[in-house]
């Protein structure tokens, strides 16, 4: 990563794990990047929550294609920013998504999250997020959408922090 990018904390999972939590994030920083290299027990799409929050305070715009083919959507007032859609987590630890979370620490904005993703198996996408609250997020949660699925042992998640210039 460039210069500009300071790890934070790396999680390689040993076993099959069904949620990742980054938290008590902090830092002089001003945004953050997780690089997410994974896969699941099943196709899996990621849900991510920000500091706890359950209510339907997120909203998602899907861009996506398959090389064939392209895909739109949107998602308004869930209960979770979905990271992945079309390139969704395949069997195997062989899809790579990057997540920007811009002005993590900003307090009078709300928080926007940049997320591109690949997988061989299922295409590409990028994804607009959107968590209507502006508390500092301090705590990412990752999870699978669908009942009963884990990421993969091998599966890696790494936060940054992207230094103020």
């Amino acid at each position: 990563m460039p210069a500009t990018y300071e790890p934070i904390t790396t999680t390689t999972l040993s076993t099959a794990t069904a949620s990742v939590t980054f938290s008590s994030i902090s830092g002089s920083y001003t945004d953050l990047v997780l690089v997410i290299n994974a896969g699941a027990s099943a196709l899996e799409d990621i849900g991510c929550r920000l500091n706890s929050d359950t209510g339907s305070n997120y909203s998602t715009t899907i861009f996506a294609g398959n090389g064939s083919s392209s895909s739109t959507g949107r998602i308004s007032n869930a209960t979770n920013i979905g990271l992945t859609s079309n390139a969704y987590l395949p069997t195997s630890v062989s899809s790579a998504h990057i997540v920007h979370f811009m002005n993590y620490s900003n307090s009078t904005t709300y928080k926007t999250v940049l997320c591109r993703g690949a997988s061989a198996s299922s295409g590409t996408e990028a994804i607009v997020g959107l968590w209507r609250n502006t508390s500092a997020i301090t705590t990412i949660y990752l999870y699978g959408r669908n009942s009963g699925y884990n990421f993969l042992s091998g599966s890696t998640f790494t936060l940054y922090g992207i230094k103020a210039a």
